[in-house]
């Protein structure tokens, strides 16, 4: 029953009871006033004279008349179902049954004289001897029995969530949550740049040990201990690199000072050039370059020797992190498995078995990613340094080293380190070398992008270019130069741990619907689309 047809019947209801209660007081009111005269007759003493013999009551006095009339009910005994009420000469009849009411609910005024209907509707709910209202036959009770008032429910007036539109609340729902997600993220941004050096310390072990966990692996393979192995594994790596960071140093030191001189004269040769064209650039002109030149540097000395005092700061810090990453290497190398299995203790023991098997996959990605970027950084630096060697372009080796370890950067670190090797061929060499050196580098990038990176890293770690970028930029913009290389790895460790959530939350959804219902997982299973077997095969 809705709630208008409950109002409705509320009403109804209380409609007929109005119409008994004045049904009640009508009678009520009756009985009184015979009472009121069988009391004023009995005063007169007129309750027991006998009608005069031969005069018909039509002649007989006002008086006599009535007290003739109430005298027989007033010297009979109560009967059965009455009671004395008010003085000792006084009997009132106890209220009579109540009428039944029409079936619509409430009295039929048509089937009522006139003056019972106007009573009904100007007198007041009756009130019996007890002081309390009766019920009618309709209330399911006995005739005379109390009544008891029925409440009639009022609609409720909405609550407030349900008079805000859908619409809004959704929007109001996500939009507390995402500013709780984002106080979340700022928090955590804080924390980590309170702490970079020892986040950026262990994200570059961990890489590090993704390189070097083969040779560690194979070692223990030939019979060595795994202590023995891991140290051979350490010294090694750590040796390469630091041989590689002494030989640029070395090679820069060694051309520094044909460098200076070559860049001098390419910037003579620039001017004049600039002089004999027809740009309108006259000597005054550069002159005034140059003194405006001299005047920044005169005026940002204090900033400059800050700057050389910061990096004597930042050559500690790195000396310190060079430290926290060689310990690192070692103890991921040495018990890895074991530190693995204890992270996964501190782990819910609902979710253990998902990350338990996102894990490995997660470091498969990650070792993936970084054997196949240091296989194309060298050869982007094979290619490039042979390019440029081959247009006798000064520093050729350095160079190369550069750009492999800048191609640890995917797409920025390239075109970066390409530019650079453009600049020093176009200061020393000339325009017509600059754009050679143009030609080689996009040459090699070519390569890179089309055949290396689809060919050696494959599909399990390939990432958007739209994502690479703007995971180097926020790389950048949080941590500088290690923030950029550790964004493009961290993003592809990321999509593999998402995707194996997802098939595995899949997975159970179906087996628990197996196990419900009797099937096979692989009957309940979607079926793949046809092009999904042709990705495989291809």
């Amino acid at each position: 029953m809705s709630r208008l047809d409950r109002l409705r019947s509320g009403v109804r209801q209380i409609r007929a009871r109005f119409s008994d209660y004045r049904a009640a007081a009508e009678r009520q009111a009756e009985r009184r006033q015979q009472q009121a005269e069988q009391r004023v007759a009995a005063a007169a003493g007129l309750s027991g004279m006998p009608e005069p013999d031969g005069v018909p009551a039509e002649d007989l006095p006002p008086g006599a008349r009535l007290a003739q009339a109430v005298a027989p009910a007033a010297q009979a005994p109560p009967a059965a179902g009455e009671r004395l009420v008010g003085a000792p000469d006084s009997v009132a009849a106890d209220r009579p049954p109540a009428r039944e009411r029409p079936a619509c609910g409430r009295d039929d005024p048509a089937a009522a004289p006139a003056g019972t209907v106007a009573a009904q509707r100007s007198a007041g709910p009756p009130v019996s001897a007890e002081g309390a209202p009766p019920q009618t036959a309709a209330d399911g009770g006995d005739a005379g029995a109390p009544v008891r008032p029925v409440p009639v429910r009022m609609p409720e007036r909405p609550r407030p969530a349900d008079a805000v539109p859908w619409g809004l609340r959704v929007a109001a729902e996500a939009g507390w949550r995402l500013l709780i997600l984002a106080a979340v993220i700022w928090v955590l941004i804080q924390v980590v740049g309170a702490i970079s050096l020892l986040v950026i310390s262990f994200a570059a072990g961990l890489l590090i040990t993704a390189l070097l966990q083969p040779l560690t692996g194979r070692l223990k393979r030939l019979g060595l201990s795994r202590g023995a192995a891991t140290a051979v594994t350490t010294v090694t790596g750590f040796g390469v690199m630091g041989l590689i960071g002494w030989f640029v140093v070395w090679q820069i030191m060694e051309n520094v000072d044909r460098l200076v001189e070559q860049v001098t004269e390419g910037i003579n040769n620039l001017r004049d050039w600039l002089l004999d064209s027809s740009f309108g650039v006259s000597e005054e002109d550069l002159n005034e370059l140059a003194d405006n030149l001299n005047q920044w540097i005169s005026d940002h000395s204090a900033e400059l020797t800050s700057a050389g005092l910061e990096g004597v700061n930042y050559l500690t810090r790195f000396l310190t992190g060079a430290g926290l990453v060689l310990f690192v290497v070692l103890f991921l190398l040495y018990d890895g498995r074991s530190i693995w299995y204890w992270f996964l203790k501190l782990v819910p023991a609902a979710a253990r078995p998902a990350l338990a098997g996102a894990g490995p996959r997660a470091w498969i990605t990650l070792t993936g990613y970084v054997r196949g970027t240091v296989l194309v950084a060298l050869i982007d630096a094979v290619g490039i340094g042979l390019g440029l060697w081959a247009l006798s372009v000064p520093m050729a080796v350095p160079l190369a080293v550069i750009v492999f370890v800048a191609s640890f950067v995917p797409i920025v670190g390239a075109i970066a380190s390409g530019a650079l090797a453009v600049v020093v061929a176009f200061v020393t060499q000339g325009p017509v070398t600059a754009l050679l050196a143009v030609g080689v580098v996009l040459l090699v990038q070519q390569i890179e992008g089309n055949v290396l990176q689809p060919f050696i890293l494959g599909r399990m770690v390939r990432v958007h270019p739209l994502a690479v970028v703007l995971a180097v930029t926020g790389g950048t913009l949080l941590a500088g130069i290690p923030g950029a290389v550790v964004a493009v790895p961290l993003v592809a460790v990321l999509n593999t741990v998402v995707t194996y959530l997802r098939a595995y939350h899949e997975q159970v959804v179906l087996r628990a619907g197996a196990q419900r219902s009797g099937a096979t997982i692989a009957a309940l299973a979607p079926t793949p689309p046809p092009s999904a077997g042709r990705d495989r095969d291809g």
